[in-house]
């Protein structure tokens, strides 16, 4: 879906006291092609909103409508070095348990096309395929008009594609609490465990698939060669130093497409760097002192989340760029 400009309904704000109020002077979000270095206007539209109506604790944009969220998550996902006031948490998709699977095999002529991989031929990619992807958290509602093994059906199909996000089964819409359920997901700040739900899964939904790529110990002169690697494949749809096979792509006509990247990995001083990326924006980060866990040291991954990667050799790339024995 193309746009040029998107105007965002009215927006939820969940105010200090608990109650909700409707802001009725949504700002204006425009959604550029390509993404820029700086404060989008739609930032600074909602710093201005908070200037004049006060700080809110959250939040909520709706984007009904917009097709594609990967194009819209970069704009809020703003670097602390800017001073923003306002911060991405996460992205959660509501599915209906009823219809998901139908709208997962919707039609050829009815999927959505990417303008840079016009062309590209490959398994069939819908709307429900991209919102699904990008999801940090995912609400199956409408559990209770399907059976057990219907809604087993639908969980199976939704890990298939994105095996990182956290699920949520509700009924008539109704949640037991919004924080750390839709609220407070630090999403983008912190990555956990990376526990992956999807072994097995990849020939229900071949669209889109879910790798986990598994790191050992690094030293911190390596994260250089990490951030090259990061960029081939994020910046240039290419892995790097497969020897005979350099510089894959998949296939002539089917480039790779990295939707979501999440990493935690272990540096041999004891620090530990998790990294977070939307299409082709990505951040380092040092983890969070109090996001450790008890995660083991010794156990780093890589996930992604992405088109026509289930077959690639992403280990192979990964340690031959890092020089890894």
């Amino acid at each position: 879906m193309n746009m040029d400009e998107d105007e965002v309904p009215p927006l939820l704000v969940d105010t200090a006291n608990g109650d909700d109020a409707i802001i009725e002077e949504p700002p204006v979000i425009k959604v550029p092609i390509s993404i820029v270095t700086g404060k989008d206007q739609g930032v600074n539209a909602i710093e201005s909103l908070m200037d004049r109506k006060g700080a809110f604790d959250y939040i909520l944009l709706e984007t009904t409508g917009l097709a594609d969220p990967g194009n819209i998550a970069p704009l809020f996902w703003v670097d602390e070095g800017l001073g923003s006031t306002i911060y991405l948490d996460g992205i959660v998709t509501l599915v209906d348990a009823k219809n998901i699977v139908k709208s997962l095999d919707e039609p050829v002529e009815e999927t959505i096309q990417h303008k840079e991989h016009e062309g590209h031929k490959g398994p069939l990619l819908t709307t429900a395929h991209l919102q699904i992807s990008h999801a940090d958290v995912i609400v199956i509602n409408k559990s209770d008009l399907v059976s057990e093994e219907e809604l087993q059906a639908v969980k199976d199909r939704i890990q298939a594609i994105n095996g990182l996000a956290k699920i949520h089964v509700t009924k008539h819409g109704q949640v037991p609490q919004l924080e750390g359920f839709l609220l407070d997901l630090h999403a983008y700040d912190e990555v956990g465990a990376l526990e992956v739900a999807n072994k097995g899964h990849s020939h229900l939904d071949p669209s889109i698939a879910t790798v986990t790529v598994p790191v050992p110990v690094l030293e911190e002169s390596q994260l250089a060669k990490l951030d090259e690697w990061l960029r081939s494949m994020l910046w240039d749809s290419i892995l790097p130093n497969l020897g005979s096979t350099a510089g894959a792509r998949t296939s002539e006509d089917s480039t790779l497409e990295i939707h979501r990247l999440k990493a935690r990995l272990p540096l041999s001083n004891g620090e530990v760097k998790i990294v977070q990326g939307v299409r082709d924006i990505f951040e380092i980060l040092d983890e969070r002192k109090d996001d450790a866990r008890a995660v083991p040291a010794s156990e780093g991954k890589i996930v992604l989340i992405g088109r026509y990667i289930a077959d690639l050799p992403f280990q192979e790339s990964f340690r031959n760029t890092m020089q890894l024995t």
